[in-house]
């Protein structure tokens, strides 16, 4: 891959005095400051889902192409129809089909079998159901009351040809591939895919199929964040996990400049004695500890190292995961050229009670019941990762004091919004 734009060294730079940070407020300060760092290629339009235009598409033909039928009947001019109670029309010979259009002209007073999305043969701008007529013996036989233009579909209709179809930014799916190719797209120019690198650290993990002692834990978070990574779009790069030594995390941060595009780190970004990962950065990088005023969560550590984005999540697998979720995902969605996304909520009744403190926005892992009301975990204990598999989704509760009683409307976000963001 081509070298890439790289951010600049005060992006993640809060305002001087700042203690807590809102979750509101940090949102701001990313959007601001997440430019698009992905460069981009020309693609086939067959290989290209998934990706993000970087330029406008625009229509290479009209759709549709020609004017045509819209159901199977009868065209002919609406200047044939006497409008005096029963119409009667000669039928010409022929038929027009798609892919097999009549070669000749209708005559006025005349009518032409023709079925649907055949283009209209000229003289013909009108088109009758075949359940509303009678033809025989040469004639076709029908009540007056239809409309000119009736059941036809005008050229362009749709999309005229060099209008533009889908602007850039736009992620193409399925429906957008099939718009593109019914316009006589046959490639894009579309942003590379972000590859974005996942780290853990710390003495205490263990991998899948080690031992492990009483005092040492499985790393839960780095399998969660690629994963997590894949069903954003993004391309996810193993970058591994590495002990509580400073070279080894230095070097685990060199390596991932020459892979990456973003990074995603778990653990060692507070500022304890073996937080290895944000001394080096404060020390050799850019780094911003920032204290969200959120729950699950708090420490935040945002930080460039030669210019690619580290976001440095919490340990703590629950917190990592919602962190991720609330800031990582709209901010590599900029940095991929999707520009800044945040998926909409459902406002869905409770089937719960709460009373929460002012001071901090909470997300609760939640679910929908069978009635439709959101149900949350049964502890809201960050530890308790069982809450991440048991959850569809996350509730999300104010800043300000509140008070949820049952049937009240909360705002609820499926995890399954965020890749669709």
């Amino acid at each position: 891959m081509p070298d890439i734009p790289r951010l600049s060294d005060d992006c993640f730079a809060l305002p001087a005095g700042t203690n807590w940070t809102p979750v509101d407020d940090a949102l701001a300060h990313l959007r601001r400051h997440m430019d698009c760092i992905a460069p981009s290629e020309i693609l086939p339009i067959t290989a290209a889902a998934g990706r993000v235009l970087a330029v406008d598409a625009k229509a290479a033909r009209s759709n549709p192409p020609f004017a045509n039928a819209a159901v199977d009947g009868y065209g002919f001019a609406a200047a044939s129809l006497s409008r005096a109670g029963l119409e009667r029309l000669k039928l010409v010979d022929g038929r027009s089909a798609a892919g097999a259009p009549f070669a000749g002209v209708v005559p006025v007073g005349h009518a032409v079998r023709i079925l649907t999305g055949a283009s209209l043969p000229e003289g013909v701008d009108t088109v009758i159901m075949q359940e509303d007529v009678q033809a025989e013996d040469g004639a076709l036989r029908f009540e007056s009351g239809i409309k000119a233009g009736a059941n036809c579909r005008d050229k362009g209709e749709d999309v005229d040809a060099g209008a533009v179809a889908l602007a850039a930014g736009v992620a193409l799916g399925p429906q957008q591939l099939g718009l593109l190719v019914a316009l006589g797209v046959s490639e894009v120019e579309v942003y590379q895919r972000l590859r974005v690198g996942v780290i853990s650290t710390g003495d205490e993990l263990r991998q899948p199929g080690q031992a492990a002692t009483a005092h040492q834990i499985f790393d839960a978070n780095r399998p969660m964040l690629l994963e997590t990574i894949q069903s954003w779009g993004f391309e996810p790069v193993d970058l591994g996990a590495v002990g509580d030594q400073r070279s080894r995390v230095e070097q685990a941060l060199d390596d991932a400049v020459q892979q990456c595009d973003a990074l995603l780190t778990s653990g060692g970004a507070s500022a304890g004695d073996e937080d290895h990962m944000s001394a080096i950065l404060a020390e050799k990088g850019k780094l911003n500890l920032w204290r969200i005023a959120i729950k699950p969560g708090r420490p935040l550590a945002l930080a460039l190292w030669h210019g690619m984005p580290v976001f440095g999540l919490p340990g703590n697998p629950v917190a990592a995961f919602t962190t991720a979720l609330i800031f990582a995902r709209p901010a590599l969605g900029a940095l991929q050229g999707k520009g800044w996304q945040i998926p909409r909520p459902y406002m869905l009744p409770a089937a719960f009670e709460k009373s929460k403190k002012a001071g901090r926005r909470e997300y609760l892992r939640a679910r929908r019941g069978p009635d439709g009301a959101v149900e949350v975990f049964a502890s809201e204990g960050s530890g308790r990762i069982s809450g991440l598999s048991w959850a569809e989704g996350l509730v999300e509760l104010p800043d300000e004091a509140m008070r949820v009683a049952k049937g009240d409307l909360v705002r609820f976000t499926p995890f399954s919004a965020f890749c669709s963001a």
